[in-house]
């Protein structure tokens, strides 16, 4: 088809060609950053996170229940082992309590995150709602 003919009284039907090359451009941009991005998403971050200094709590709760999880496993209900069973029926009893003990959870570095997450789902299923995680100070150089 001919853009510049020189017969002005002819009336130009629609033009029938479609220029694909923008859309071309901006698709390779794309496939650029989608190649340079898909590593971010799909690496992971080695953390150490037992290691935390934050303010103290402004006011102290009634009572505190220190719960503590060694690295193997084993669950501590204030220093004294306990068994998933008795947790839960310690974490029944401490829910009914008014005013609700603050939970103190102290994990080992070492412990899986799994076994921290059950405890803590097993805490507010049972009606706890307050739940704080001890960590030490950062040493300071």
């Amino acid at each position: 088809m001919a853009f510049g003919s020189f017969n002005h009284h002819r009336n130009p039907g629609p033009m029938a060609d479609i220029n694909v090359t923008p859309m071309v451009d901006v698709m390779l941009v794309l496939l650029v950053i989608f190649i340079l991005a898909a590593p971010m998403f799909t690496g992971s971050v080695q953390l150490e996170l037992p290691k935390a200094q934050a303010p103290a709590t402004p006011s102290a709760p009634a009572a505190t229940v220190t719960l503590s999880i060694d690295g193997k496993g084993k669950i501590f209900w204030n220093n004294d082992p306990v068994d998933q069973a008795a947790l839960d029926a310690r974490f029944v009893a401490a829910a009914r309590l008014d005013p609700q003990p603050e939970l103190q959870l102290r994990a080992d570095k070492d412990t899986r995150y799994e076994i921290v997450a059950q405890v803590m789902a097993a805490a507010q299923s049972n009606g706890l709602t307050k739940l704080g995680f001890v960590t030490d100070p950062k040493e300071k150089k």
